[in-house]
């Protein structure tokens, strides 16, 4: 190994600009000829590092052409964060014909061993998803090189439970076959290639030691191949490390305690100098004559971030300076909308000041897309988060999951929708075209409760329609081949694919002539989902035939963990980086987001494969080593000049835990007014100021007076006890005309019984208006009709299962009820009979309508009762009586006066209410009866006197129609209630 008199290892302190300092130094050393700068290695640990340092040299010289170095990506970086796809420093390969996998054709071959086994129960969504775990683990293994020769006696070196037992089995399958299926594929796990190609790289460095300057600088070493590298750079010739933000300040103790806690931030760096045979003492400062060392930002968290065994020390640490707390501001904001508002408000104040830098970093992609939605409102600025978008969540794969999500749900209403809305669907025609046409659909056809489903079902309810059929035509025609697929198929993935995939492009086939282009496969996120697509085509085959109806959550699991980046910023001062893109780079102002236990530091991942004992035994690292590099990569970022810790108090209304290392700084510091002045609240307060008012509008109670001639001059029964409780909701229904619509593909609810109901004893009692047949007869006749009104309404579970029981217990219930009344004198007369009676008004006639259910008549008399059929709850007596629920006495009054052809009725025997729940109390007969309650002729006619007023006040052009004058009567929301805010006027009181 080539060597020389000491190992050349620096260091650049926390909070300094790393990529600045390197560049600018390589400059002063080499930068004086061309030809000298062309011929120095820069190694860093990421890609985006790379091209970071490619603008830190422009940025040294002004913008001006340079001939720059060779900057290549070290890959050291934590392996779960890993992007392998042509991973390796060199271009070639490590063996004669050993290529990496490409990135999901490892997870297939894998997957078919774990479908093979009983782990998966035979879901091929759970089995890829199990794969890429195991995927991971054996690249953890290769990158820790880890032989996995140790699972053979891990089962008896630990008790472990039957599931346990099961993976191990699988896993020592796994260890004994994989080599062999690699060998027969010609190619290596990702982490093997690269580790195979970082020994290469090293032996060939020590046969040949390179005799110009090699840099390896912001690497922690976590992977032994590239601590093995960076040994042997630091002894080159003209080899330097830089190491990241090296804590100087540590004492020895402490130190050494952080070798063995993989939580703190010095852990990887010091076990790294252990490697590289370097005391912490001998590394020297990066241009020590620009630096003072650490700044005060870094002392005092050095202090806060001490071992778990050193932090006693706290108390008789001396008071922190006042510079540690300069530049430090803390949001504590309610909640993740409030937290996103303040930071695009901090992050925009930057802009205030020209050439000035502010960057978010944060591991929380829900919360950078808020902030990026957040900034969209300044004069639309634009900024994309580095870390990428899940390709799941961009349109291209949204639509892609929707079309398959819509023929595994046999195009139901919702699902057909939601593919038709999407702006990518365009059958070519304009979008505006198919957006009505489909409206059309909706509101027609697919509102309210739907007993079938299926583009079949479908096409004949359109059937009548000429307008829409022919785009209906052109719908079918372009799923017809998916669409014919039955979910007990079964056809290789590429298969599935293709089909739909060909879907896909008929459906958003753009309109001719119209100038655009096919939208699917446009952009970073269209080319990132082609590229997925077609990787699959070649490799697909590998699973074997899949069920069809997996392919919804299959789809879902190819496309977990694929990203998408943008490949240019939109923004030349404002950023948003994720925790693996923000290492090693700089801006002016700093704002750590998120800081919540759970989130940053992320929490630590269970592997369903080995347990943390299992990993123990095996010589794998814990999983609380990724937290030392979280810790770093806090501690790093915290330390500039300007930087605000952000987090949010409650995340979807559950309190959150602030993240260890805000507890610890509250802990040290706790009662240090400086500490508590780093509170910023002028950031919350301008975000609640953003969407105030400037002046609140008092929300009055609407007060509608429509002129006379609009106002309705008929009335069903029904609208009347309406009109009483809540005249606004008339209002709204008759003079403006509004109705509500159903919801999409509703479940069945009260209204459908009832009609169900309705229409059972409708067809029974008009069969046996004179004479009942046997009960048996009677109640299998009745449980008969249900089975014919119910249809195809008894295929779906809640049906079967609950209301069909109900409807047997009160068919039951109501043979026996009906026997009675008859016994009693009563025959039914009318049934679903349309009655009306018209009045005089001071506007003019007014007509009261009617459809009464039922009205029998007594036999020994000839009068008359009035019945009404209540599948829920019916009105009690005394709301009867005080005229709150009119409707019974208004049927009673147009009986009274001859408003039902074939009727005549002089006398109201009874009004009477029946309630058929089928519940514990199968049905009952609620009849408007009492001591201090008039009879039911007398009832009837008062309840016509009092509609008389009420017609004569709404008459007067000054009456307006209130919204619930009389809210302790209205029991129920009304279908217009937001029309007249009403909960508004709830929640403000008098002065909402």
């Amino acid at each position: 190994m080539p060597d020389r008199a000491a190992p050349a290892v620096f260091s650049i302190a926390p909070g300094r600009p790393f990529l600045d300092l390197l560049a600018a130094e390589i400059l002063e050393r080499w930068g004086d000829a061309p030809e000298r700068l062309s011929r120095v290695t820069v190694l860093l640990p990421t890609r985006r590092a790379c091209r970071a340092l490619t603008e830190a040299f422009l940025r040294q010289r002004d913008g001006r052409a340079l001939l720059l170095p060779a900057i290549r990506p070290l890959g050291d970086v934590d392996e779960d964060e890993l992007d392998l796809r042509g991973a390796g420093m060199m271009d070639g390969r490590a063996g004669d014909d050993a290529l990496p996998f490409a990135p999901r054709e490892r997870d297939l071959l894998l997957a078919k061993l774990v479908r093979a086994s009983p782990l998966a129960g035979g879901d091929a969504a759970g089995a890829l998803r199990l794969a890429h775990q195991l995927g991971q683990l054996l690249d953890t293994a290769a990158t820790e090189e880890v032989d996995l020769t140790g699972l053979i006696g891990l089962a008896g070196s630990i008790d472990l439970a039957r599931h346990w037992q099961a993976t191990l089995d699988f896993l020592d399958v796994i260890r004994a076959h994989w080599p062999a299926i690699k060998a027969e594929a010609g190619r290596l796990d990702a982490a093997e290639h690269r580790r195979l190609v970082t020994d290469r790289w090293i032996a060939h460095w020590q046969a040949e030691p390179p005799q110009n300057p090699v840099i390896a600088a912001g690497s922690t070493g976590s992977i032994p191949a590239t601590a093995r590298l960076l040994k042997l750079v630091c002894r080159l010739p003209q080899g330097l490390v830089i190491l990241p933000g090296l804590d100087r300040d540590l004492d020895e103790a402490a130190w050494t305690a952080a070798k063995d806690e993989p939580t703190h931030p010095q852990h990887m760096l010091a076990r790294l100098l252990d490697s590289l045979g370097v005391l912490r003492g001998e590394v020297a400062e990066w241009r020590s004559e620009d630096s003072s060392g650490a700044p005060a930002h870094a002392r005092l968290l050095s202090a806060a971030l001490l071992p778990p065994g050193e932090t006693h020390r706290w108390r008789d640490l001396p008071a922190p300076e006042d510079a540690a707390f300069a530049g430090l501001q803390r949001i504590e904001a309610p909640g993740l909308h409030e937290e996103a508002v303040a930071i695009a408000l901090a992050l925009r104040e930057t802009l205030e000041t020209p050439g000035r830098t502010a960057a978010l970093i944060t591991p929380d992609r829900v919360l950078a897309r808020r902030v990026a939605a957040e900034l969209a409102r300044y004069d639309g600025l634009a900024i994309d988060d580095s870390a990428g978008r899940p390709l799941a969540q961009t349109p291209p794969a949204i639509f892609l999951r929707l079309l398959a999500g819509a023929v595994a749900a046999d195009f139901a209403a919702v699902p057909l929708l939601a593919l038709l809305k999407h702006p990518f669907c365009r059958l070519g025609r304009s979008r505006r075209e198919l957006l009505r046409w489909t409206r059309r659909i909706e509101r027609s056809f697919l509102r309210g409760p739907q007993p079938e489903t299926g583009i079949e079902a479908l096409g004949r309810r359109l059937a009548g329609d000429d307008r829409l059929l022919p785009l209906f035509a052109a719908f079918r025609q372009a799923i017809a081949p998916f669409a014919r697929l039955r979910s007990g198929d079964s056809l290789p993935l590429p298969d599935i694919l293709r089909l739909l995939t060909g879907a896909a492009e008929a459906l958003a086939e753009p309109q001719r002539d119209g100038g655009e282009t096919m939208p699917l496969w446009q952009r970073e996120a269209g080319e990132a989902l082609h590229d997925l697509v077609t990787e699959l085509l070649q490799t697909g085959d590998i699973l074997g035939p899949l069920p069809v109806a997996q392919g919804p959550r299959l789809l879902d699991a190819l496309l977990e963990g694929r990203v998408v980046r943008p490949r240019h910023g939109s923004h030349t001062r404002l950023f948003i980086w994720g925790l693996l893109e923000a290492r090693l780079q700089q801006a002016d102002r700093i704002i750590l987001g998120g800081l919540n236990e759970g989130t940053w530091p992320p929490q630590a991942e269970e592997d369903p494969w080995l347990s943390r004992p299992m990993r123990e035994q095996l010589g794998l690292a814990p999983p609380e080593r990724r937290l030392g590099q979280t810790a770093h990569d806090f501690l790093q970022a915290a330390c500039g000049s300007d930087v605000i810790l952000s987090r949010a108090t409650k995340v979807d209304g559950t309190p959150t835990v602030p993240a260890r290392w805000l507890l610890r700084l509250d802990a040290m510091l706790k009662g240090h007014p400086r500490w508590t002045a780093t509170r910023a609240p002028r950031y919350l307060a301008w975000a609640e100021q953003l969407d105030q008012p400037e002046t609140a509008v008092r929300s009055e109670p609407p007060m509608p007076r429509p002129p006379v001639e609009a106002r309705p001059r008929s009335l069903y029964v029904t609208d009347i006890q309406t009109w009483v409780r809540d005249p606004y909701a008339i209002y709204a229904k008759r003079i403006l005309r509004l109705r509500r619509l159903d919801p999409v593909d509703a479940p069945p609810d009260a209204r459908l019984r009832g009609n169900i109901i309705h229409d059972v004893l409708d067809r029974f009692l008009k069969r046996h208006a004179d004479a009942l047949p046997a009960d048996d007869a009677a109640l299998d006749e009745l449980l008969a009709l249900g089975r014919a009104a119910f249809g195809l309404w008894l295929d779906q579970p809640q049906i079967a299962v609950l209301w069909w029981p109900r409807f047997e217990r009160a068919m039951r219930w109501f043979v026996g009820y009906e026997r009675e009344r008859r016994a009693a004198g009563f025959m039914p007369a009318l049934l679903e009979q349309d009655g009306a009676l018209s009045f005089a008004a001071p506007a003019g006639p007014f007509t009261l309508k009617a459809r009464a259910d039922r009205i029998d008549r007594r036999a020994a008399d000839g009068a008359v009762a009035v019945l009404d059929y209540k599948t829920g709850n019916s009105p009690g007596v005394k709301e009867v009586n005080v005229g709150l629920a009119p409707q019974l006495p208004l049927e009673a009054a147009i009986a009274l006066g001859g408003g039902f052809d074939g009727l005549t009725a002089r006398e109201i025997a009874e009004l009477v209410y029946i309630s058929l729940r089928g519940g514990a109390e199968p049905g009952r007969a609620v009849n408007i009866r009492g001591r201090d309650i008039p009879p039911p002729t007398d009832i009837a006619m008062l309840a016509l006197e009092h509609l008389q007023g009420w017609v004569a006040q709404f008459d007067d052009p000054d009456r307006a129609y209130l919204s619930r004058p009389r809210p302790q009567f209205v029991q129920y929301p009304g279908d217009y209630d937001h029309l007249a805010r009403v909960a508004e006027r709830a929640e403000g009181g008098e002065d909402a």
